[in-house]
């Protein structure tokens, strides 16, 4: 049987919605990493007057997309690049890499919400269009994981709900530090640092192996159910005894 190759994306954006950091691993059902790309795209990262790092007005003072988390994630970046765990390359240069992982390993692509990855991507010039076979991670952990009463159970040992909204909707969390934490039983597993290499091989990649050891790749492609925030509510699944 032909092995089944995947290539999980992942990106971390500015706030003029184009790709800054991008990284791609490229790894069978098992996990095994066959090539990976991870760099910070000339002339966006590297241009923070026109395209700063994402940051929210509205975040607290300290988190991570607040300004001072936008200060934090530039000084990592540049310790990566001193380091050389990334280096600066042009969109034709990600553009050609991802011929060449297309054309060799002829992966089914994949991200934790690739909807929004796709976007960024495509904003940016980045093709992730001769990809012609996806799905996507989270709608897979979703359909798998979210409605399971072993889910569910984690969830409320480890206190994984979001704060309610302004119409006092309240739902349990689907994100992908939620999600590797269940499936690694880890509920200590650390924030994910929102890099995008980092993240793709301490948080999605392992929820890709648990997932491929329980369903089939025709089922990632074509049995995923899309996120839905009223089929999470707390009140609908975590009633007083």
């Amino acid at each position: 049987m032909k092995r089944q190759n995947i290539i999980i994306v992942d990106v971390e954006t500015t706030v003029t919605d184009k790709v800054a950091d991008f990284g791609a691993v490229v790894c069978t059902r098992k996990g095994e990493i066959l090539t990976q790309c991870a760099v910070l795209i000339r002339d966006i990262y590297d241009n923070p007057t026109d395209h700063p790092l994402f940051f929210k007005t509205d975040d607290d003072k300290t988190g991570i997309w607040s300004k001072s988390g936008q200060d934090k994630r530039y000084c990592v970046y540049t310790s990566m690049l001193n380091a050389g765990s990334r280096m600066l390359a042009s969109v034709n240069a990600v553009n050609r890499w991802l011929e060449r992982a297309k054309l060799q390993y002829d992966a089914i692509l994949t991200a934790y919400n690739l909807p929004f990855d796709v976007a960024k991507c495509q904003n940016t010039g980045i093709d992730l269009a001769i990809f012609h076979r996806n799905f996507c991670l989270w709608k897979a952990c979703y359909t798998q994981f979210v409605h399971t009463r072993a889910y569910r159970d984690f969830v409320l040992k480890t206190h994984a709900f979001n704060i309610p909204t302004k119409f006092q909707n309240m739902s349990y969390k689907t994100n992908a530090e939620t999600m590797a934490r269940f499936v690694s039983n880890d509920p200590y597993l650390e924030d994910e640092p929102h890099t995008s290499m980092e993240d793709i091989i301490f948080y999605e990649m392992p929820l890709l192996v648990k997932l491929c050891k329980r369903r089939s790749i025709n089922w990632l492609l074509t049995e995923t159910n899309a996120y839905n925030w009223r089929d999470v509510q707390v009140k609908d699944w975590f009633k007083p005894s």
